[in-house]
């Protein structure tokens, strides 16, 4: 086994440096020194429900960005020296029909994830990147495009993907109208992502507050969600209107302002919902969502952004400060990615 030092968790809030067990390389593995590591909502839910009296540990992290420091024997996509960044997936079948589409997310036996998953061939538990090395196979390490700034660029294996997935399966593109309804950690990505993809681009928020900041990051225009007046005039305006609100809410509104034959793509809430079947009908409107990506569309989404100099907004914390990133992010006080350094646990 390989030694690395790591951030395990203790409580819902708190952690620990401790020290972390990597397994040896398998031939088709690569080793990763971990520089960058975005800090996803993902991780606050994690935390909440971890036992920590339970036998395996849980370390967080689930987008980050490094250096191979060494490769497997079967390795030949990558050398060391090569800057990388790995998502939320780190295995799957390979044999299903949703991975042979390219669409390892949705693996029928569920996709192994970064953390708090099952390895599939020694049957451990994966300890996330709140690390200094991450051991994976190297078919779910991608490689990290030159221009691409690393700490800015981590978030993008979680909330850019996120938002990629639908925006490009909903073909938006030139000509298209999208409505990015709440302007957090995915919706300012989803913004930046449309904008580059040619479509017309408006933000959905509670009051107008954010609206320079929603004009700076590329969007045409804002809605206030509260404004009676402005949500009646955008009435079946938007083919697409992309929902990364996180907690439970009301789908009508959002559901009205999709246009005919338009799409509603739920991301941020993933609990139940209730829909009125009227709210669909009239307008042969539809209602999706989608998660994470598989490893062409997460290839394709790093190339697309490298492109168009697509990167997170980002405040990079040192690692020894993850309760704070964390604590932070539970009260929404970030703009709009928490990323941490990890090179203080050296």
């Amino acid at each position: 086994m390989r030694t690395t030092t790591g951030w395990r968790a203790t409580g819902p809030t708190t952690l620990r440096r401790t020290p972390l067990e990597r397994r040896d390389l398998r031939a088709d593995d690569i080793a990763v020194r971990v520089d960058y590591c975005g800090v996803c909502h993902s991780d606050l839910h994690a935390l909440r429900d971890h036992d920590r009296h339970a036998e395996a540990p849980l370390v967080p992290g689930h987008e980050f960005t490094g250096v191979v420091t060494e490769t497997g024997p079967a390795v030949t996509a990558f050398s060391a020296g090569d800057r990388v960044a790995v998502g939320n997936i780190v295995d799957s079948c390979g044999v299903c029909a949703m991975c042979e589409a390219g669409q390892e997310n949705f693996c029928h036996s569920f996709p192994t994830l970064t953390y708090g998953g099952t390895d599939r061939r020694d049957g451990s538990a994966t300890l996330g990147g709140y690390s200094r090395e991450y051991v994976v196979r190297d078919a779910f390490a991608y490689p990290l495009p030159a221009g691409l700034d690393p700490a800015a660029a981590a978030p993008l294996l979680c909330a850019g993907v996120t938002v990629w997935e639908p925006l490009r399966s909903l073909g938006v593109g030139p000509g298209s109208r999208v409505a990015v309804a709440g302007l957090g950690g995915l919706g300012h990505l989803a913004v930046k992502m449309a904008v580059a993809l040619g479509a017309t681009t408006t933000v959905v928020s509670r009051t107008r507050d954010k609206y320079e900041d929603a004009r700076r990051l590329g969007a045409h225009d804002l809605i206030a969600s509260t404004d009676a007046g402005q949500m009646a005039a955008a009435r079946d305006t938007f083919d697409v209107v992309v929902d990364t609100v996180s907690a439970p809410h009301d789908l009508a509104p959002y559901l009205k302002l999709v246009a005919m034959d338009g799409t509603l793509s739920l991301l941020g809430y993933l609990g139940p919902v209730t829909v009125e079947a009227m709210d669909l009908l009239v307008g042969r409107k539809k209602l999706s969502s989608a998660g994470s990506a598989g490893r062409p569309a997460t290839a394709g989404m790093l190339r697309f952004c490298a492109d168009h100099g697509i990167t997170a907004d980002v405040e990079v914390l040192p690692s020894a400060q993850v309760e704070t990133a964390l604590d932070r992010l539970r009260r929404n006080d970030v703009r709009y990615r928490f990323v941490l350094d990890m090179s203080d646990l050296d």
